[in-house]
């Protein structure tokens, strides 16, 4: 059969060769999970990272990536929370979910038939806003005012929301906008759809013979008889944290308490201030010249906030400081909110003439519920001012005593009240329904409660609004000739002075 070997009539078959490739090792069982593993924490990397830049993007009412007013520029608190993750979570929480819808509000029936008249420096209310009685609001005309304001605020629907532009000093944004989230809670259903442009720091802008032919619609704190500014209730009506002081109706209930402790007969026969000169106050520098209780019959002190924050308060209790006859009010770097303090004491009121009015002082009448002092020989007139009183203590008791008066009668009811009417006037000046823009944030009690800090939160809690069992007070009809009497009354009383 020759060399060829034959196995059952066939050829024989010579096995392949193995080759490198089929003989490769199978994958490890773990790499594919290890893989999977690695994707997931590759992906929670970027999530993290976006969250993170998402919260240096993110506005909010604490002021976090929000830069000063260019207007008055002031240091801005460092918020660190956007710098971890923890902190970048919060701010997501607290913007984006905590604002759950809770149905349709309960909308009590409250009877206006039987509501009481509103204080008469409501009025002012009908004052404030006439520059648009004719020409009304377009939003066009409404957003010019931006260029001004720190922030904008719409309510829609019984909802409300914030367009944030700048940062405000301290804690004035959160507290002013957690006032109008009261509101809405008082009188549920009742508040009107409206767009307001706020400014939060202290001096009006819109000056009147600059926009006489067009006035921006402007809300802030403070106004003067040389602008069109609307002033609307301060921030501290529901607490200053960083001074330590509380809400206020409980500061007027302490400081009535601590006024009982001394007669006014008992009381220190000179003036007494106590306040920041530091604050670019040119009458506040000179007023420090005037400290000295038998040349001029006044003791002027420096408040140095730092140092008494530093020691618990225990020298700033307002409570403790109505042991004067008198005291003395002197604005700031423009308006102060320290007026209402001073007048709450009962002691009389000097009140150094000022430039600037909030939206109750207007109400308050000289020589009747304050003494009048003069800017013009400042020590030489507040002098006279104590030696008037204590040869006339009868009359410069019941004055005191009217300023305090006066004070107990602005409950926060009435604060509540003023802003309710001011918001419905306002609005119907409005010349398209309001809606808020794609920029805007929806604020609620919860997400400005989670972005405050404990010392705010203990005063927004105690400040919290509940339903009002009454409707709001009867605003009266406009009525220029009553305001143009009472400026006119003032007129000739400083003209005395």
């Amino acid at each position: 059969m020759g060399s060829q070997s034959r196995f059952n009539g066939y050829h024989a078959v010579r096995s392949p060769r193995p080759n490198a490739h089929h003989l490769a090792p199978r994958p490890p069982l773990y790499l594919l999970p290890a893989v999977c593993i690695l994707a997931l924490l590759s992906l929670t990397a970027l999530l993290v990272f976006k969250l993170q830049d998402f919260a240096y993007q993110t506005k909010t009412v604490a002021g976090h990536n929000l830069k000063p007013t260019p207007w008055h520029v002031f240091e801005n608190r460092k918020l660190d929370e956007r710098k971890s993750y923890s902190g970048a979570s919060k701010i997501f929480q607290c913007q984006y979910f905590m604002c759950r819808s809770s149905g349709d509000p309960y909308i009590p029936d409250l009877d206006s038939a039987k509501a009481s008249t509103c204080p008469d420096f409501f009025r002012w209310i009908h004052q404030d806003l006439e520059p648009w009685s004719k020409t009304r609001i377009s939003l066009s005309h409404l957003m010019e005012a931006k260029d001004f304001a720190a922030f904008r605020v719409v309510i829609s629907g019984g909802k409300l929301y914030v367009d944030f532009y700048y940062a405000c000093v301290q804690s004035r944004m959160m507290f002013t906008i957690w006032g109008l989230l009261q509101l809405l809670k008082r009188y549920p259903g009742m508040v009107p759809d409206v767009d307001m442009m706020f400014d939060c720091m202290d001096k009006p802008a819109i000056i009147r013979t600059k926009h006489s032919a067009r006035p921006l619609p402007l809300f802030r704190y403070c106004t003067t008889s040389g602008h069109f500014d609307i002033p609307f209730p301060d921030w501290s009506f529901w607490g200053w944290p960083e001074v330590n002081l509380g809400p206020w109706d409980e500061e007027f209930r302490d400081i009535w308490t601590g006024s009982q402790s001394r007669t006014w007969r008992n009381r220190w026969r000179y003036a007494y201030w106590k306040g920041n000169p530091d604050v670019a106050s040119p009458l506040r520098t000179e007023l420090l010249q005037c400290n000295d209780t038998k040349e001029w019959r006044a003791q002027i002190l420096r408040q140095d906030w730092g140092e008494e924050a530093r020691a618990g308060y225990k020298q700033s209790k307002l409570s403790s400081q109505c042991n004067h006859r008198y005291k003395i009010y002197a604005e700031g770097y423009a308006w102060s909110v320290s007026l209402k303090y001073i007048l709450s004491c009962g002691s009389l009121t000097l009140l150094i003439t000022p430039q600037y009015e909030d939206f109750f002082t207007r109400g308050l009448i000289p020589k009747k519920n304050y003494w009048p002092v003069s800017r013009t020989n400042l020590c030489q007139s507040i002098k006279h001012a104590v030696n008037w009183g204590n040869s006339h203590p009868d009359e410069a008791e019941s004055m005191g005593k009217a300023g305090q008066d006066f004070m107990q009668t602005l409950s926060m009811k009435h604060v509540y009240d003023y802003m309710y009417h001011l918001i419905t006037e306002y609005s119907k000046l409005l010349e398209f329904k309001p809606a808020p823009p794609p920029s805007a944030q929806e604020v609620c009690g919860d997400s400005l409660v989670c972005f405050a800090e404990p010392k705010q939160r203990q005063f927004l809690e105690q400040s919290a609004a509940v339903v009002s069992p009454s409707a709001p007070c009867a605003l009266q009809e406009a009525d220029g000739r009553i305001i143009r009497r009472w400026m006119r009354l003032k007129e000739n009383v400083m003209r005395e002075i």
